[in-house]
């Protein structure tokens, strides 16, 4: 099996690059389909969700808007139970039909705080698409997610725009900590 070292940690491969390419295709022709003769805005989470967000709007074939919200919530391989905004929402969302572009969901914790913002600017709908979802770590029920990639265990990932201590997002796969107890 393919393992790697980031920093102090062993991974093993869990999502190959090709993997990940067919079903971010696949979501890209569903967004196709549920937008059609509309104009959306796809706001990205930064930083994790850069690779995926460029790779699903290369899919994207409809009128589309593009920006980015950057909030932080993490310390190493826990969530830190806070959120803080680091770069703020648009704030020309009202009417608008809204897809907020995540690397992972799995508290819901930071998700949530981005929902709640962005609900406050009544848009004409939001939906979530996230490349990673772990029910397990699940702590917030989210109803605008939508659209989901891959459903993982609650294990710590990295790679594809998600790091570890800032390291590793530059891998072309998704890969999971080897022998550690179930995180993000």
């Amino acid at each position: 099996m393919n393992k790697i070292q980031v920093a102090d940690k062993e991974f093993e491969i869990l999502l190959e690059k090709d993997i990940i390419n067919k079903r971010t295709r696949l979501m890209g022709i569903q967004l196709n389909v549920d937008y059609e003769n509309r104009c959306p805005i796809f706001i990205g989470v930064l930083n994790g969700s850069f690779l995926f967000m460029a790779d699903l709007l290369k899919e994207i074939t409809v009128a589309c808007e593009v920006d980015f919200i950057k909030v932080a919530s993490y310390k190493g391989t826990e969530s830190s139970g806070s959120v803080q905004d680091l770069l703020g929402l648009p704030n020309n969302l009202h009417n608008r039909d809204v897809i907020l572009v995540e690397d992972i969901v799995d508290t819901g914790l930071t998700l949530k705080h981005i929902l709640e913002k962005v609900h406050l600017q009544k848009p004409a709908s939001i939906r979530v698409c996230s490349l990673l979802f772990k029910p397990a770590a699940l702590l917030e029920p989210i109803s605008e997610l939508e659209y989901v990639g891959f459903e993982i265990p609650n294990e710590f990932v990295v790679g594809y725009g998600l790091d570890y201590n800032g390291l590793g997002r530059n891998l072309n796969d998704v890969y999971r900590a080897v022998g550690s107890a179930p995180m993000r």
